[in-house]
């Protein structure tokens, strides 16, 4: 059984027969029991089944919660999983350091990059430390004083999505934060550099896109990307606490915030399968794919001059949604 952090509700019937067959390969060894061999066979076969059962028809709000998981690998793993040499750098050399977005440069496939991404932690002392990895506008002016490095030094930037917004307290606006996330979308506009973003876990709203305009956009299989996240959207349109919590799978619907809508849109390239059952359950296998897509993405990216690039950067952003275009009125 390889499973961290807490069980999700739909996930218990597997977990249930996962501990059930634990217990009885125990029992068996102890009292050296080979009859118990063909009802863990059976149990196994019941395992595969429930999870092909349970994985294939998943909601988007079942998605949304399997990308919050606690167990799931967050940026610091994917650094630690696929890159080598990482060196954090800190501050935005203008307030302070912001720990909910790490900062650094490393090597992929021995490749000199820089990456960014924004860090949650893996229980509550580490998410208080982290913000629950909410940056505030000291962390994006890191993030960019970072990636002009990697545009300095000829390094490509890799960006890691996974927050459930920008923090709105009162000091982050006080500070900048819309005019901090506007200019980090400004600046990777027009990078000269390659940039690949990857939606690791959530994507919320401004939160995300202030390091997410980029090249390429890949996004692994349980994570979200949208405007907006569902409890408040729910809030939103129905003013009432009890009718928002009953209606907030109604609204992840309603957003069509998965990698499959977002791949039809075209707001994202690629879909970067997971484990089966989430990322939570084999931290190496989503690491590894991850790190394929990105060298894979990366490669192609390079074939093409700067201006191409950026051209192409240009162009993916402004054929995203539909509009129709009116003539004044004289």
């Amino acid at each position: 059984m390889n499973h961290n952090g807490p069980v999700l509700e739909f996930e218990k019937p597997i977990y249930e027969l996962e501990k059930r067959i634990e217990e009885m390969r125990n029992f068996a060894v102890t009292e050296n029991m080979d009859a118990l061999e063909d009802e863990i066979k059976r149990l196994e076969k019941e395992v595969v089944r429930q999870r092909k059962k349970i994985y294939s028809n998943l909601t988007r709000w079942q998605r949304v919660l399997i990308a919050r998981h606690a167990g799931r690998p967050h940026t610091l793993d994917y650094i630690k999983g696929m890159l080598t040499d990482f060196f954090g750098l800190h501050g935005d050399r203008a307030f302070g350091d912001d720990k909910a977005m790490v900062a650094g440069m490393a090597k992929l496939d021995g490749e000199s990059v820089v990456v960014v991404g924004h860090q949650k932690g893996t229980n509550t002392k580490e998410n208080v430390m982290r913000n629950w990895g909410m940056a505030g506008p000291e962390g994006y002016r890191k993030a960019m004083r970072v990636m002009k490095l990697g545009e300095k030094f000829d390094m490509p930037v890799l960006a890691l999505i996974d927050t459930p917004g920008a923090y709105p307290g009162a000091g982050a606006e006080e500070r900048g934060q819309a005019e901090a996330i506007a200019r980090n979308i400004y600046e990777m506009g027009q990078l000269r550099t390659p940039i690949i973003i990857a939606v690791i876990g959530e994507g919320a709203s401004g939160g995300a896109l202030g390091i997410g305009v980029g090249d390429q956009v890949l996004m692994m299989e349980n994570a979200w990307y949208s405007v907006i996240s569902p409890e408040p959207c729910s809030t939103i349109l129905w003013k009432d606490q009890e009718k928002a919590a009953a209606r907030k799978a109604d609204c992840a619907e309603a957003l069509k915030l998965s990698a499959t809508d977002l791949l039809e849109f075209g707001v994202i390239d690629e879909i970067i399968p997971e484990p089966f059952g989430g990322a939570h359950r084999d931290h190496e296998t989503a690491i590894a794919a991850l790190k394929k897509a990105l060298v894979k993405s990366l490669k192609e990216v390079k074939k093409m001059t700067t201006d191409e690039m950026l051209d192409a950067r240009l162009d993916k952003y402004s054929n995203m949604g539909a509009f129709e275009e009116v003539a004044a009125e004289k």
